[in-house]
């Protein structure tokens, strides 16, 4: 296989891959708002306003820079929508480089006919990559204003930049691939949460690249520590960041009577001077892989940094500015979607919390202390009443991995896993009508006629 004609090729079929998915979702892209946030998003990128959390502030700047292309007020939407044509359009592009890589290693075994090789890996790169283009829930990302498509992008860089890594892990200068993963990581934060899905892939590269004897042993352990890496920077890394910030800044105003932001700008330079002296100190010691550790850490922070905008903008009363992150403490509370339902990843309440009553030994919980600047007093106040506000699920009816969990779907899980096994509380026993009722739905869930909505009903 010439290598040079095979670059060649490569390149060639990269630009027409791209120019076909360009021109697709071009000719199909929406011309205005479509449904759910889209309008949302519009909007706040067209002005830098701050959208409902998480947030995207990355996705945002980047929509107000596509805005800035439109001829009018009344084509703002549609250039908004471009940014996600574009952004799928790139994504086809890096998954199709990315089947190039990965189809190339199993022409390793094809010597016979190397042209055959060639065009076999070309080809089916170019297939896979355009079956992508036109799927149904793809192509309808890729035509909207919308934050899935440029986390499509994000996604399917982040591989091709390991795959990169993987092709140079063992050069000298292999780990410039690395620094940028955990550039794009970062960046991630700023546009949708599951970038962060590609770490464990990325994990297995590096294992199966290091790895000489692989066994099921080093197999699961390297899969938990993937795991552990996601979770490290997604719920230890940020959030603390965040968290630091916040207490500062309250402890600076509230005990030192110092102005407002004073805790955050000190947080960030004791921050900035850590990066500067860990890094001078490992490298003066030749401590590479700590080094590069350190690295790694700070271009996952300074990818996160696109996060700025969102206090910088809130601060500005934007038209449209939700829950105000105005301040450090506040960004940790629109990070973490206080405002939502809380959900429990590893053990929390099922759907049959909602019938079981509250716990009978603590029903009532703390909940978080929501501050806000006081400006008269300036200081940070509590402006919630926080301890025992919230209700407590019943201990009963926790479980680890609770997949069953929301009140809302309960008919669709009654309708899976059958009715729920109850039964009468005592000061209720001598009520005839309920008793009546009960006895009536037993005898139709004993003759099959019972649904989850007659259940929730």
């Amino acid at each position: 296989m010439n290598k040079l004609e095979f670059s060649f090729l490569n390149r060639i079929i990269a630009i027409g891959v791209f120019t076909i998915a360009l021109s697709t979702f071009s000719l199909t892209v929406e011309p205005t708002a479509s449904f759910w946030d889209a309008g949302e998003y519009i909007s706040t990128s067209a002005k830098l306003q701050v959208g409902h959390p998480p947030g995207a502030p990355l996705y945002q700047m980047m929509g107000a820079f596509f805005s800035l292309f439109a001829n009018g007020n009344e084509n703002i939407a549609l250039m908004v929508n471009f940014m996600s044509v574009f952004s799928s359009s790139l994504a086809i592009l890096f998954l199709y480089l990315s089947l190039v890589i990965i189809l190339k290693k199993f022409t390793r075994l094809v010597k016979e006919k190397p042209e055959n090789a060639k065009f076999s890996v070309l080809g089916s790169s170019a297939i896979g990559s355009l079956s992508l283009c036109f799927s149904d829930s793809f192509w309808f990302n890729a035509v909207e204003a919308e934050v899935y498509a440029m986390a499509t992008l994000i996604l399917s860089a982040l591989f091709w930049l390991a795959l990169k890594w993987e092709e140079e892990m063992n050069t000298e200068y292999g780990d410039r691939w690395l620094l940028m993963i955990s550039f794009v990581i970062g960046l991630s934060f700023g546009v949708h949460f599951m970038g962060l899905l590609t770490i464990p892939a990325i994990g297995m590269i590096y294992f199966f690249k290091k790895t000489k004897k692989i066994t099921f042993k080093n197999f699961i352990f390297s899969n938990l520590i993937s795991v552990a890496i996601l979770l490290f920077i997604f719920i230890l890394l940020l959030p603390s960041t965040l968290a630091i910030f916040g207490e500062v800044e309250v402890y600076f105003v509230n005990n030192l009577d110092l102005p407002f932001n004073t805790g955050t700008i000190f947080t960030g330079f004791v921050i900035l001077l850590f990066f500067y002296y860990s890094l001078k100190i490992t490298s003066q010691k030749n401590w590479v892989n700590i080094n590069t550790g350190i690295l790694c850490l700070f271009f996952v922070l300074l990818g996160f940094s696109s996060w700025i905008m969102l206090p910088i903008r809130a601060n500005a009363n934007t038209v449209i500015n939700e829950n105000s992150p105005t301040d450090a403490r506040q960004l940790l509370a629109y990070y973490n979607l206080e405002q939502y339902p809380e959900t429990k990843l590893f053990y929390g309440p099922m759907f049959s919390d909602m019938y079981a009553g509250q716990d009978d030994i603590q029903p009532y919980i703390d909940d978080k202390p929501k501050y806000e600047r006081n400006y008269k007093l300036k200081k940070y106040v509590i402006v919630n009443n926080w301890e025992g506000a919230k209700v407590n699920s019943n201990r009963n009816h926790r479980g680890v991995l609770p997949r069953l969990w929301s009140p809302e779907h309960a008919e669709n899980y009654i309708n899976f896993t059958g009715p729920l096994n109850f039964k009468l509380s005592s000061e209720y026993k001598n009520n005839d009508e309920l008793k009546s009722v009960v006895s009536n739905f037993y005898q139709q869930q004993l003759d099959g006629e019972l649904t989850g909505e007659d259940y929730h009903n």
